[in-house]
């Protein structure tokens, strides 16, 4: 019915279209596994269990909530709908202040208590560094 080459064409095909359909699959598989968004504490508290995988909470800092001792942190991340209270060990970035926006990266203890092993602080597109500031004025 169909001549030799046709037949090896037609398979060239199938076989290129399968490898391209597979690596896709695959590319979108990895980066699924390690790409981690970050969730509101309102989509936290919808939430009906509570998984022991790594996540990330995005919000801002409630205002008078940030209390330190030692090498420890406490504050609270709120949508202003929901808050999530969260303790972190270690050094916080330089931005990181009350009524600005964080991300926090841990594990969930329950619907509203985190402890993070990671804080990073988030800024607007108006930021500037101090030391570019202090130059920019001298």
């Amino acid at each position: 019915m169909y001549s030799k080459k046709v037949k090896l064409r037609l398979l060239f095909i199938v076989v290129f279209l399968t490898l391209i359909v597979l690596t896709t699959f695959i590319v979108f598989k990895v980066l699924k596994d390690n790409v981690v968004y970050f969730k509101s504490p309102s989509e936290i508290n919808l939430q009906m269990e509570i998984s022991k995988k790594k996540i990330r909470v995005g919000g801002m800092v409630k205002k008078n909530s940030v209390k330190m001792n030692n090498n420890k942190i406490d504050f609270i991340i709120t949508d202003f709908k929901n808050e999530l209270y969260v303790t972190f060990s270690g050094t916080v970035p330089n931005l990181f202040e009350e009524e600005k926006g964080v991300v926090a990266e841990g594990f969930l203890n329950d619907k509203k208590f985190l402890i993070a092993d990671k804080i990073l602080a988030k800024h607007d597109e108006n930021y500037m560094p101090p030391e570019v500031k202090k130059s920019l004025g001298e």
